[in-house]
């Protein structure tokens, strides 16, 4: 495919998640962290509008002067910026206006691949694709937060959300470990963040050959674990006594007491072989001290997916190396003890677009992997996401390391 088609793609597939939204649902923000869809929509448009049309097209005017602040997320390089915990407060432009917003900004894209094309212009468009992939999965984030908030729990999707196969048991892989190579390789599309690829010794590990599961998670919950000082670090102990914390996020008990789990399907009964979703660093620590284990820093979690080919959450075949190892991608991402900072050598892009990602290191850990939510294509093993401790609204989960 190529890049005027698959940018066409991933434009028509950011509307298609709106598409079983009202706009009622696409303006609503349920928190600070959190965007509104329509935002998400104007946004990723923003950022082609801006980086792209802006300094390329020809007798450029934006579609709309303010669009430059209101839909401007971090970029200081830009200038002004509408309060990021104000987003639910623009009622206009509606959605109608935002959807001919992408049209224009589309077509005006289109135009310039056809007159102007080079490896600037692909770079850019390239960038802009990910970063839209990126809001993507916050878009449905973001709406499970907003739908959770309702006690109809409305379901984003309307087919039923099928149970998940028998978890296997559980299985300690071991690594060798030693001096290796980490980060990004080879020529395809990585984020700053993941260069430059540096040595680092990885000492011998043994890696879970699975993610936890929500009954394991609620052995942890029944033994007292969210009343348990002495399995949470200070901070943790400090958020769990302060929010009266007995549950992940979207966990609640039904007048029976019987644990159900709100989805992008509705409540459903907790489904005890599904993954442990929606769990900030602070549970997934817990429950390592718990299990008797230990969260994986980020080398060892890349380190081991580097020896097993890329699977979605199938067995890899046997004999392979790392064979064994499920779950890498496409169920939840995947908490590490390491915190988010600079490779060494580590350099930011000149300009705005080095606000991208090495601004933001700092407080936050790093997580692996990939979710349910995360477009297709968009992982691998050097893609290194990040969230603060507490943050718990994304498709986050546990492997554990000894």
């Amino acid at each position: 495919m190529n890049l005027a088609h698959r940018y066409q793609a991933v434009r028509k597939h950011t509307l298609a998640l709106a598409e079983p939204l009202s706009d009622e649902d696409c303006g609503a923000q349920s928190m600070p962290d959190a965007s509104p869809v329509k935002w998400h929509l104007a946004h990723t448009t923003w950022f082609f509008e801006t980086f792209i049309l802006e300094r390329m097209e020809r007798d450029f005017a934006p579609f709309h002067p303010a669009f430059r602040i209101l839909f401007n997320s971090y970029y200081n390089g830009i200038g002004e910026k509408h309060p990021r915990a104000q987003r639910g407060l623009l009622t206009r432009p509606g959605m109608a206006q935002v959807r001919a917003y992408r049209a224009d900004v589309d077509a005006r894209v289109a135009r310039l691949l056809e007159s102007a094309p080079g490896a600037e212009l692909d770079m850019l468009l390239t960038l802009g694709m990910q970063h839209e992939q990126q809001h993507q999965e916050l878009m449905l984030t973001d709406v499970k937060h907003l739908l959770a908030q309702s006690l109809l729990r409305p379901a984003y999707m309307a087919l039923p959300l099928p149970a998940a196969a028998m978890a296997p048991p559980l299985e300690w892989l071991p690594f060798e470990g030693g001096l290796t190579e980490i980060g990004h390789a080879g020529q395809d599309f990585s984020f700053d963040n993941e260069l430059p690829r540096h040595k680092q010794y990885v000492a011998p590990f043994a890696l879970a050959s699975r993610l936890i599961t929500n009954g394991e998670y609620l052995g942890f919950i029944n033994a007292g674990g969210y009343a348990n000082a002495a399995l949470w670090l200070a901070e943790g102990w400090d958020w769990v006594r302060t929010q009266n914390l007995r549950a992940p996020i979207y966990w609640f008990q039904d007048d029976q007491g019987a644990w159900q789990e709100f989805t992008l399907h509705g409540a459903q009964p907790l489904d005890l072989n599904r993954p442990v979703a929606h769990i900030s660093l602070y549970e997934a620590d817990a429950y390592a001290h718990w299990a008797g284990a230990r969260l994986p820093t980020e080398f060892e979690w890349e380190y081991a997916a580097a020896q097993a080919p890329v699977d979605t959450g199938s067995l890899h075949p046997a004999g392979a190396a790392g064979a064994g190892l499920r779950q890498m991608y496409g169920q939840c991402w995947q908490w590490t003890s390491s915190s988010y900072a600079p490779y060494p050598g580590f350099a930011a892009a000149d300009g705005a677009l080095g606000e991208y990602n090495g601004k933001f290191m700092l407080n936050q850990y790093v997580l692996r992997g990939s979710s349910c939510a995360t477009p297709e294509g968009h992982a691998r093993a050097s893609y290194r996401n990040f969230f603060p401790a507490g943050a718990r609204w994304q498709f986050t989960g546990i492997r554990l390391a000894k």
